[in-house]
């Protein structure tokens, strides 16, 4: 796809998005950051803020059960090594479910590294990392999870970089009966997220400040064991897979910008490659 193609969807997705934005105060809580977190903007602006002390984090108020998200984001500016904003659906206990976007700062000048993963009752493993392909702090962006019966979609402004399919079929858990709510935060990781901790947070820039707007939702909330749209084929995302267009972006982001695939880890899997890399192989061949 060429370049204005991909700037036409990508305008496109985001007006839509503005257009139904939702407000802050309405639909999150401030969980943590003893005041590191500030809603802004009459509810329309957060600013999530990192120093040696602590960082911050909001969650939504619904719990969700299967939906369309979206958020823009506009990450740490500068040196931002060591720290992760991370943008996530999570349901709570030991055996929980989990899908992540999660932006590795960096040195400046460097790219930014997206960090995606999928849990399913407790256990992970399941890491693609990838580039963005432009300066995510320059301006702010929308970032969307896709979480459907059939598969999860992790998007970068309307672009997929993560497919990954529901395979129950083949014995793969999918996370699809645990509600979760979505979180955004931001938090100090040097111990790995800046080239595997080598490169360590330099604290004198504190405090890193992500800012996030134009939270947006059409999902099935879940309340006291009640789904609000219990089997709802009427929403088109809840039967919504990637066409061939689609398809055609998540090759090119692969081939250009992916930096890491468990699939391909053979060193780490020496016992064999989880079940759906497998599965998945079998299908391409």
């Amino acid at each position: 796809m060429d370049v204005n193609c991909a700037l036409k969807l990508s305008l496109l997705f985001s007006s839509l998005l503005v257009a139904s934005a939702g407000n802050f105060y309405q639909d999150v809580d401030i969980m943590w950051g003893d005041g590191r977190a500030k809603i802004l903007n009459s509810g329309n602006l957060i600013t999530l803020s990192l120093d040696k002390a602590s960082g911050s984090g909001f969650q939504s108020k619904n719990e969700f059960l299967l939906g369309m998200f979206h958020m823009q984001l506009k990450l740490v500016p500068g040196n931002s090594a060591g720290t992760v904003t991370s943008f996530y659906l999570r349901s709570q206990g030991s055996t929980w479910d989990e899908i992540d976007l999660e932006f590795l700062g960096n040195l400046s000048g460097d790219p930014y590294v997206v960090h995606t993963n999928v849990y399913t009752k407790g256990k992970g493993d399941r890491e693609q990392q990838f580039y963005l392909w432009f300066d995510p702090t320059a301006d702010f962006h929308t970032y969307s999870i896709l979480w459907n019966p059939g598969n999860i979609v992790l998007y970068v402004d309307g672009r997929p970089i993560r497919e990954f399919k529901n395979l129950e079929g083949f014995g793969v858990p999918y996370p699809k009966t645990q509600s979760m709510r979505l979180y955004t935060t931001i938090w100090d990781a040097e111990d790995w997220a800046t080239r595997g901790g080598l490169v360590k947070t330099d604290w004198t820039r504190a405090p890193f400040t992500a800012s996030s707007t134009n939270f947006n939702y059409n999902a099935c909330t879940w309340s006291n064991g009640v789904s609000s749209c219990s089997n709802s084929p009427a929403n088109p995302w809840f039967s919504q897979s990637l066409d061939l267009t689609s398809q055609r972006q998540l090759k090119w982001v692969r081939k250009n910008y992916m930096i890491y695939n468990y699939c391909t880890d053979t060193k780490r899997f020496p016992q064999g490659l989880p079940l759906e890399c497998s599965v998945i192989n079998k299908k391409q061949q």
